[in-house]
Order: C-alpha cells, then sequence, then structure tokens
C-alpha cells in the first residue's frame, strides 16, 4: 500500500477519502491492463526497429514517434481511468 501511495505522489495525485477494496481492485485491473498494453508496444517496436534497420532515418524517427505517441496516449488513459476510479465515478 506504501508503495502505491508513493507512486500516487510521484503521478501528483492526492486521495481525499480512503478507497474501498473493489476501487483498489479496479485501481489494479486498470494498471495491469495498460501496463501490459504498453509493454505489447514496446515490443512491437522493437520489432518495427530491428526490420527497418536500413531504412531511412526520416522513417525510423516517423515510427519511433508515433510508438511513442501511442505509448503516451495509454498511459494517459491509464491515469484518466484511474483518476475517475479514485474520485468514484466509476
Amino acid at each position: 500500500m506504501e508503495r502505491l501511495r508513493k507512486q500516487d505522489a510521484e503521478e501528483g495525485v492526492t486521495t481525499t477519502r480512503a478507497l474501498t477494496d473493489e476501487e483498489k481492485a479496479a485501481i489494479a485491473e486498470v494498471r495491469s491492463l495498460y501496463d501490459s498494453k504498453i509493454a505489447e508496444q514496446e515490443i512491437l517496436q522493437a520489432s518495427a526497429m530491428k526490420h527497418l534497420q536500413a531504412a531511412d532515418p526520416a522513417e525510423r524517427e516517423e515510427i519511433e514517434r508515433r510508438f511513442r505517441r501511442e505509448r503516451e496516449r495509454l498511459a494517459s488513459e491509464r491515469d484518466a481511468k484511474v483518476e475517475k476510479i479514485r474520485r468514484g465515478e466509476a
């Protein structure tokens, strides 16, 4: 629990009420799901970059940019869902 509080503090999330067990489980599930999606994106990026060893640097950069944007989108989506659960809206 302390680890989660520290992680929340690092992410700037503040909790004003105690979470129920159901909310805690829902947050853990959301984090797990999105962490696996982010890991999947990292694997796909590594595979794509391996196949583009001899590709144009601009093309490689564009693919890296797309993967980075997708990871940021997933992280943002995850954080929004966690915050919604914390507020009791889920």
